[in-house]
């Protein structure tokens, strides 16, 4: 039987305004992961931070049965809707979303899948992984039981950390996806960021006078766990 949905799920009509971050090399990333593993059809989804709805729509193309997306503003949404609007027609299934005003991971609800590209350098922390760490301690509040935490971070942020501390927290973690490349025109412009990742094992390479980062995307399975009766 032919398929009745396009085959390029990355296929799509994009704008935003200036407020609107465009799809950088780690969103792209994570929607082409997206796209060649999917994770989602027929299952509820949470979109942490959807900006231009790049993975949005790949999400909801996929068939998820349900999804919340998120931003930090009503304007940041809008920007999502208006592309999900243009992007998700027919022959591709109706969209089932729900869009909200939130502050990462203090909204309602469990999800099978959670779906985020947490900020890093310029996440306006002082522990840079603030966005990360959040999401190893705390997704387990917004996932059910087996729910999957699928994620985009750069070597910079220390993934031997990220993969030591998911486990650590009842999490069975695999690679969907890696790719590497030229660091960001804007990194240079944080003298404390570059002095930062001097000290991360394998955080980036030099090649000549390039600087080049990992981009690996993350998927995490948290598994059963019933703490003893003991427990407070």
């Amino acid at each position: 039987m032919q398929d009745p949905y396009p085959s390029d799920l990355l296929d799509m009509d994009l704008s935003g305004s200036e407020d609107d971050w465009s799809p950088t090399p780690h969103g792209q990333l994570l929607a082409k992961a997206l796209a060649e593993t999917n994770l989602v059809h027929g299952k509820t989804v949470l979109e942490l931070g959807a900006g231009v709805g790049n993975h949005t729509i790949v999400l909801l193309r996929q068939g998820a049965s349900s999804l919340v997306a998120t931003e930090i503003t009503e304007q940041r949404l809008a920007t999502t809707r208006s592309n999900v609007e243009r992007n998700v027609t027919p022959p591709w299934p109706e969209p089932q979303i729900e869009y909200r005003a939130a502050d990462w991971l203090n909204t309602e609800g469990t999800f099978d899948v959670l779906v985020a590209n947490p900020p890093f350098m310029a996440s306006g922390k002082q522990n840079r992984r603030y966005f990360i760490d959040s999401l190893i301690l705390d997704a387990h509040k917004r996932l059910n039981s087996g729910g999957t935490l699928v994620f985009v971070q750069s070597s910079m942020a220390d993934l031997a950390k990220t993969t030591r501390r998911l486990e650590e927290n009842g999490f069975a973690v695999r690679t969907l996806a890696s790719n590497s490349g030229p660091f960001r025109d804007y990194y240079f412009e944080d003298p404390t960021f570059l002095k930062e990742i001097q000290s991360v094992p394998d955080g980036f390479e030099k090649r000549g006078d390039e600087f080049i980062e990992t981009l690996t995307v993350v998927a995490a399975t948290l598994r059963p766990y019933t703490p003893p009766e003991i427990a407070h």
